[in-house]
């Protein structure tokens, strides 16, 4: 199984167009505001490699302070690594919550994934 600088396993999903499609793990701490902040983990949507890509995300906060937050987006595209494979950089808000309503900063990118196999 192939696996990213992080140790998390580089998923290969079915192809589209002729071209396998892949997913990246993320994870990040999200900015302090209003007395706490939130973790978040997730997988991005499947996109092809080997061409020009970007990833749609969307994952659930830890519950902190009594309340989560969703973060969601579209990915930077895919930025290419000096020894082979890509990741992607992520930035936003989240959703308001709390009893205070309030957001979070995050940004950050996603773990390293190899390019993916040809043939």
């Amino acid at each position: 199984m192939q696996m990213d600088e992080a140790t998390h396993p580089l998923v290969h999903l079915a192809r589209r167009d002729g071209r396998p499609v892949h997913t990246h793990r993320y994870q990040g701490v999200a900015s302090f505001d209003v007395g706490h902040r939130h973790r978040y983990t997730g997988v991005t949507a499947p996109a092809p490699g080997g061409v020009q890509h970007t990833h749609v995300y969307e994952a659930k906060t830890t519950s902190d302070d009594g309340h989560t937050h969703i973060i969601r987006g579209r990915t930077g595209p895919a930025i290419p690594l000096p020894g082979g494979g890509h990741y992607h950089v992520m930035a936003g808000a989240t959703t308001v919550g709390g009893v205070t309503p309030h957001r979070h900063s995050y940004a950050g990118r996603t773990g390293d994934a190899e390019s993916p196999p040809t043939g």
